[in-house]
């Protein structure tokens, strides 16, 4: 497996693989036809369906400013390599066709051609871990006497804490900013936040429920900070990237645990979602929002486990868990916009990832399926799962009135 550097990454939202992917994508086309004078993209599946509410189109064009950019929108045309994909198209003076690209995101900000994933730049790039399954992985680290967060270490290079660190303060910052803000979300919805109110709110509750009110706050600031095309951490994507910050936030804060331990489990969630990437998907037009939400519940699940003690075994129990319960979650979105019903999917997984913590250190950590089983049949699940519910606002939700 690669570095978990990059599963987490600082942009803005309000989507990884709608958003960031194609950004990069129109970046790194640039800089490699300075000489055009003009562009055309194509935009195939979901990326077509769903792209002018997650600013698809914008993330395009500002890649390759300022030059022309002709968009062209094909939904009807779903390449069988991935949903997500984009054809570009440089021109030079004398509007000939001088190169082309055909590249997908793949989520979480990751690019793909069918020769396989494009680099992403963020060191150590290729294979940093050994083993890729959770199988592997946990027959090692009991083999050495190792937690996770030490196995992270020893395969990650020296800056892992010092990357991970200057994701946790961003992932602290967009939670006080999304505390802060209170406004109607642009995107046609009309959709006020919620963050700030529910913050203020939560003082007029027992210490029993204003703990879970504030879990509730802080993923809605992200979630609505990623809405709103501010900077965001991925978690392992944007439209994902409230569960984790919202629930290490409030053990910060709530339960006085440190920035060292919160490094630390945030490694092990790393590593969880690490696995979920390698063997399934990340992504909500390949598999539905179980690979988003659900992820992100994984991560939140075994951070919080981790930050209470929980062995290796209850961890693991936490992740499979996480997961379980999240299969079959579908991706449809009002209007392609990732607020509704994106923005309070955060925070219920936040919320969910918590009751699974004390399961699990409820239990002595065995149980019958494992989390590799249940990432497989993610993976299996969102490949039987109709296009209408991956991201395309074809269908469920984002039918209803």
């Amino acid at each position: 497996m690669e570095t978990i550097k990059k599963i987490y990454k600082i942009g803005y939202g309000p989507s990884s693989s709608h958003t960031m992917g194609p950004n990069r994508a129109a970046e790194i086309f640039a800089a490699r036809t300075t000489d055009a004078t003009r562009y055309r993209v194509t935009l195939y599946g979901s990326l077509a369906a769903t792209g002018r509410g997650h600013h698809t189109d914008m993330a395009i064009t500002r890649g390759l400013d300022p030059k022309e950019v002709e968009l062209v929108w094909r939904a009807d045309v779903v390449k069988p390599f991935h949903p997500n994909g984009m054809f570009f198209e440089a021109f030079n003076s004398q509007d000939e066709v001088m190169d082309t690209w055909l590249v997908y995101s793949i989520g979480g900000g990751y690019l793909a051609t069918e020769d396989g994933e494009v680099p992403m730049g963020i060191a150590p790039e290729g294979e940093v871990y050994p083993h890729n399954t959770m199988k592997e992985i946990m027959e090692h680290i009991d083999r050495e006497g190792l937690s996770f967060w030490e196995y992270v270490e020893q395969c990650e290079d020296s800056g892992i804490w010092g990357y991970l660190e200057e994701m946790w303060k961003q992932m602290q910052q967009t939670i006080e900013e999304g505390l802060q803000d209170d406004r109607v979300i642009a995107g046609g919805l009309h959709l006020r936040s919620k963050a700030h109110q529910y913050f203020i709110r939560a003082s007029a509750f027992k210490p029993s429920l204003q703990s879970r009110a504030l879990v509730t706050a802080y993923a809605l600031a992200t979630s609505e900070q990623n809405a709103c095309g501010a900077k965001i951490v991925t978690a392992p994507t944007c439209g994902s990237s409230g569960v984790l910050p919202a629930v290490l936030y409030h053990l910060k804060k709530n339960h006085d645990f440190s920035d060292r331990e919160i490094l630390r489990a945030m490694a092990t969630a790393g590593l969880f979602a690490n696995v979920i990437k390698t063997n399934a998907s990340i992504s909500g037009a390949e598999v539905g929002c179980q690979g988003e939400v659900g992820s992100a519940c994984v991560m939140a699940a075994v951070a919080s486990n981790q930050l209470f003690g929980g062995s290796p075994k209850q961890i693991e129990y936490a992740a499979e868990m996480a997961m379980e319960h999240n299969l079959g979650l579908t991706c449809d979105p009002l209007c392609g916009l990732v607020q509704i019903p994106c923005i309070e999917r955060n925070a219920m997984a936040a919320l969910r990832a918590l009751d699974i913590n004390i399961y699990a250190m409820m239990s002595d950590g065995r149980h019958i399926i494992s989390f590799d089983k249940v990432v497989r049949t993610m993976k299996l699940t969102g490949k039987d799962l109709p296009s209408l519910y991956k991201e395309t606002s074809l269908g469920g939700l984002a039918l209803n009135d």
